[in-house]
């Protein structure tokens, strides 16, 4: 009897901690764009990220009583193109280099939102949510963890927006318009050639590795990465001060990406061995040397092609 209560009360005490990790996890998620956007000094800034998150916590409340996940990419395209045309409309401008960059984000947003959610609706179901949505905290946490990716995507251009002079047309702005449509041809081209392997029968359960996939583990993650360092090289003469800080974004999706919800959820999902072992089998120390996966090093400079 005393090993089943304590083996309860243990249980009882794993789940709580597990919620209110949760909890702290979406104050954080809340806390972090929010500070920056006080630290731009724009009440319009500060307005938009509390209406991001609002947006997420409204959304949350059917996708957890349906017990559905098929409107959470979509809901968080429709974010980005509401926020950022609410921004313009605010702001009234009648600048073309506001349009220009108002217009990329909305072209990206549409773009992804339709392929994940057309994605999702083919395959039924989006697997990463198949434990997470029916955990009232962790499903809340991961809407708030949405509500601070849109946020912090969009920090700097929100910003620069905002600001008295608006997006400024210069040699700057120009170098970040090509990189993002670097990024974007990437990403689709990307998204296409792995959608075009997955048709086909015979690749069931294959890890694609032509085309882009040939290059790169995960192209369309170097696509949005680079897209979104155009955006904030777009974005960079129109800020000033502590408004800088805003250009974390490129940095925050690469981690995003990176260590969170895209490359660590999918490596581990598929389980399947490395596709291309001489691409990948090898990565860069910080001292020059080469590390195998198994630990083992070599010197660079000592080694042959």
């Amino acid at each position: 009897c005393l090993s089943i209560v304590f083996s309860i009360y243990f249980l009882y005490n794993c789940k709580m901690k597990n919620h209110l990790f949760n909890l702290l996890s979406s104050v954080i998620a809340f806390y972090i764009p929010f500070q920056l956007a006080l630290l731009t000094d724009l009440i319009l800034v500060k307005n938009l990220v509390i209406l991001i998150f609002c947006i997420q916590w409204i959304s949350f409340i059917p996708a957890y009583y349906f017990q559905t996940e098929k409107f959470f990419d979509l809901t968080g395209s429709i974010t980005y193109i509401s926020i950022i045309l609410s921004t313009i409309y605010i702001t009234g401008t009648d600048r073309v280099a506001d349009y220009i960059i108002v217009g990329c984000v909305a072209v990206w947003a549409i773009r992804l939102g339709s392929f994940l959610f057309m994605r999702i609706h083919k395959a039924g179901e989006d697997r990463r949510f198949r434990t997470i949505k029916t955990n009232f905290t962790r499903f809340l946490m991961t809407w708030t963890l949405q509500g601070m990716w849109v946020s912090m995507c969009l920090l700097c251009v929100l910003t620069a927006l905002s600001s008295y002079n608006g997006i400024i047309i210069n040699n700057i702005f120009y170098i970040g318009l090509l990189i993002f449509i670097l990024g974007f041809a990437i990403e689709v081209i990307a998204d296409r050639q792995k959608t075009n392997f997955r048709k086909k029968s015979e690749n069931k359960d294959k890890f694609i590795s032509t085309g882009l996939w040939a290059l790169s583990r995960h192209p369309n993650y170097f696509g949005e990465i680079l897209l979104w360092s155009g955006i904030a090289v777009m974005s960079i003469s129109s800020l000033e001060g502590l408004q800088y800080i805003t250009l974390i974004s490129p940095l925050f999706v690469y981690v995003l990406l990176v260590y969170i919800s895209g490359v660590r959820i999918l490596e581990g999902q598929s389980g399947e061995p490395d596709p291309n072992p001489r691409s990948r089998l090898w990565s860069t120390n910080w001292d020059g040397r080469l590390c195998r996966r198994d630990g083992t090093t070599t010197d660079v400079n000592s080694s042959t092609k």
